[in-house]
């Protein structure tokens, strides 16, 4: 089943490389103009972008962490677009400490990446996406839904993204805006945590994916960009409020 996005406007926080640049560039792959967004232009140095869509790439700097940064965004694209279709809040990080209780400061850090870029992100751009009766996707962990072997720290913001997804689709169903959430397992990518753990050791990694996910491998940038690409269609026009998990069956584990 082809997804076509054709006259689409896309916005995707997080865009240069990961999980972000595979959604961002599924998108526009499949027609729509995409808002690939980074914290500097220079992030974007060693980004792929398929052939096809390298002369219409659109690049924009922003610190999601920061609310000013965002509006500046935000006015810089309205120069080109009076609404916005899709919003994709990817940015954040599982980078954190191990402490059973991080300092209050630790937890602000952790919260501000993972939590407050995407419902300041949200609150910046939903004027444009009311006007399209657009849809909002968050990228969440499963370490969101369970105690798992992740910071603690992230795992509450993580949670409360879920929560804030959840609460935000009920909001703004009237409106006709869909709001969904993605909670994600183990995804491999050149430079990310999982490449690092392979070339670390290997071993404890393919004993990790045997004993806890059914699957027995890690997942891929491109099944992440799918199911967020089917989630923001037509083809699913009555899905809201949901958090599809993407972990190869981790989460069997957790009940």
């Amino acid at each position: 089943m082809k997804i076509e996005f054709e006259n689409n406007k896309v916005l995707v926080t997080g865009s240069s490389r990961g999980i972000g640049l595979s959604i961002a560039n599924h998108f526009a792959i499949n027609g729509a103009k995409v808002f690939y967004t980074a914290r500097t232009i220079d992030s974007f140095n060693n980004s792929q972008f398929p052939m096809e869509i390298k002369e219409k790439v659109e690049l924009r700097e922003c610190d999601f962490t920061d609310s000013i940064s965002i509006s500046n965004l935000r006015k810089n694209i309205e120069k080109e677009i009076s609404e916005l279709d899709i919003l994709v809040c990817n940015v954040g990080s599982g980078k954190s400490v191990l402490d059973p209780v991080p300092s209050s400061e630790q937890f602000e850090k952790v919260l501000n990446l993972n939590f407050n870029s995407a419902v300041n992100t949200v609150r910046e751009f939903l004027p444009l996406l009311e006007k399209s009766s657009g849809n909002i996707l968050f990228i969440s962990s499963i370490c969101g839904l369970e105690a798992y072997e992740a910071p603690i720290d992230y795992s509450v913001a993580k949670s409360a993204l879920q929560t804030f997804s959840k609460h935000l689709s009920k909001k703004l169903a009237p409106k006709g805006i869909r709001v969904n959430c993605l909670a994600l397992g183990n995804i491999f990518f050149p430079g990310g945590v999982w490449d690092i753990k392979m070339r670390e050791d290997p071993i404890k990694v393919q004993t990790m994916l045997k004993t806890h996910v059914p699957m027995n491998r890690l997942g891929e940038v491109n099944e992440v960009a799918q199911a967020c690409l089917f989630l923001c269609s037509k083809q699913a026009s009555f899905i809201t409020g949901a958090i599809l998990t993407v972990d190869g069956g981790q989460t069997s584990f957790f009940h």
